[in-house]
């Protein structure tokens, strides 16, 4: 096969979420460049608008070839829904390669699929690590890790934790972060003080952001985390944007009846990180916006017992907290104040995009 063959072949990006977006735009301009063939398929797993469809306007991303329309519901359900849509899609098509990012059931999904059907399939994100088997997301990441014959890692612990689980060092590339390079690229564009202005936000502000099982599903946690939050807007105003998954449970809790909580709807990229710069500090669940914040140089409390980003808390801003730590570690790191944000994890440089579409173009030279 020879390179122009290579390039007619189309290389099928799977995206479902709001983070794979963000991933995937440096990585689908990096192979444009390279002149390769490409597809995108939007499985429609996150549906709304603020979700989703507003990503590929801001990223510059190019309209799907197909959007699935797959939307919410069970693990199962919703499994087997991009299952069935994406065989379809690969049988029609016949990719020369598919790449799958982060850890959402659409990566999964599509890994299965491509495994079964004898596609080779590259991992975005591979080798990330929480050790939390509760989290659905831990199993996707193992899982899609397996069936990968590119492992493209973010940062360097990684490659040890594919090592130990037997994935051949050959498979593994540690190419460093696109979302970093979405972020790098986009710095003029994320204007505080227009967000603040456009959404009525307060001088200094805590942004939240809860959306894992484990904080928001069950009705006590989600009222005892808002109380929580509402010791943290005694201290400061809080302003957060309510995903839409555990938004009716917060809402019950009384999320919005402290005078200094801000309750905002899902904000589109730009709008979003613009909030979370102007931020004293961010109060999250969030696996990429620990990183984020951490290349800002926001302090970032992170709600969980774990992370599969130790590199954020190495090299970062990051730390974790129960429940019962948030507020007086809200309190402490506003009065510390700004911290280092000038120290960045190895190849977090905005160059991941080129570097993952030439591991991807030799790969299938080869």
């Amino acid at each position: 096969m020879n390179r122009r063959e290579i390039v007619l072949a189309p290389i099928v990006h799977v995206l479902g979420a709001r983070p794979n977006f963000v991933k995937a735009a440096p990585v689908i301009r990096a192979l444009g460049a390279a002149g390769a063939e490409q597809a995108v398929i939007h499985t429609g797993q996150h549906y709304d608008e603020r979700m989703s469809e507003i990503f590929f306007v801001e990223l510059g991303l190019p309209e799907p070839d197909v959007n699935l329309g797959v939307g919410s519901g069970g693990h199962a359900a919703q499994t087997a829904a991009l299952m069935i849509g994406l065989e379809q899609e690969f049988t029609s098509r016949s990719p020369a390669l598919v790449i799958v990012y982060g850890d959402v059931n659409s990566t999964i999904a599509a890994a299965l699929v491509a495994a079964k059907l004898h596609i080779p399939v590259a991992h975005v994100e591979a080798g990330l690590r929480s050790f939390d088997m509760t989290m659905p997301e831990e199993v996707n990441r193992r899982l899609t890790d397996q069936l990968s014959d590119l492992c493209l890692v973010t940062s360097p612990e990684a490659i040890g934790h594919l090592a130990t689980e037997g994935i051949s060092p050959d498979r593994a590339h540690l190419v460093g972060n696109p979302m970093i390079d979405t972020l790098l690229a986009n710095l003029d564009s994320f204007d505080t003080e227009r967000v603040r202005a456009a959404h009525d936000l307060p001088e200094r502000y805590v942004l939240a952001t809860m959306h894992r099982p484990a904080n928001v599903d069950a009705p006590a946690t989600a009222a005892a985390l808002v109380g929580h939050l509402h010791g943290v807007a005694d201290q400061a105003e809080v302003v957060i944007p309510v995903h839409p998954r555990g938004r009716a449970n917060l809402l019950a809790a009384g999320l919005d009846e402290h005078p200094g909580v801000h309750v905002l709807e899902p904000l589109g990229y730009i709008d979003f990180i613009a909030a979370v710069r102007g931020a004293a500090a961010v109060v999250t669940d969030s696996g990429g916006l620990q990183e984020e914040t951490t290349i800002l140089g926001i302090p970032c409390l992170t709600v969980r017992p774990n992370t599969e980003r130790p590199i954020t808390i190495t090299h970062g801003t990051n730390r974790l907290v129960t429940f019962e730590e948030l507020v007086p570690s809200v309190r402490k790191v506003l009065e510390a104040g700004a911290v280092d944000g000038d120290r960045k994890p190895p190849l977090w440089d905005g160059q991941a995009g080129p570097r993952i579409a030439e591991v991807i173009m030799e790969f299938l030279g080869e």
